[in-house]
């Protein structure tokens, strides 16, 4: 029961459903996250730490970047976040990343 509680604390928070709509679709790295979010780099590195912690997302070093992708193997916390995605789907702020995502010739760490 606590990991189930960890994930409703972790989905709790606006900017990682962003991070996880995003590395759902996608590898992403912390600087196209911040590129995309518009947010500090600092801030993006904690809530990865947060679901990282939760084992949410799988990392993959290539060269000086570490890729981020989210972990499918649970099974019942893959179909909690899917479902959740699905509502969310509509939602502005989502859609906006999304659209970022793929508008974005490319990001400072130029893959």
């Amino acid at each position: 029961m606590n990991e189930i509680l960890e994930l409703y604390k972790v989905l709790g928070d606006e900017t990682r459903i962003r991070i996880i709509n995003l590395v759902y679709l996608q590898n992403l790295c912390v600087c196209e996250l911040v590129e995309i979010l518009e947010l500090s780099q600092p801030k993006i590195s904690k809530h990865i730490a947060k679901l990282r912690q939760i084992k949410l997302l799988h990392s993959e070093r290539n060269e000086q970047y570490v890729y981020y992708s989210f972990n499918k193997s649970n099974e019942s916390f893959a179909s909690i976040i899917s479902n959740t995605l699905e509502v969310l789907k509509d939602s502005d702020v989502l859609i906006s990343d999304l659209n970022k995502l793929n508008n974005v010739e490319s990001f400072v760490c130029s893959r």
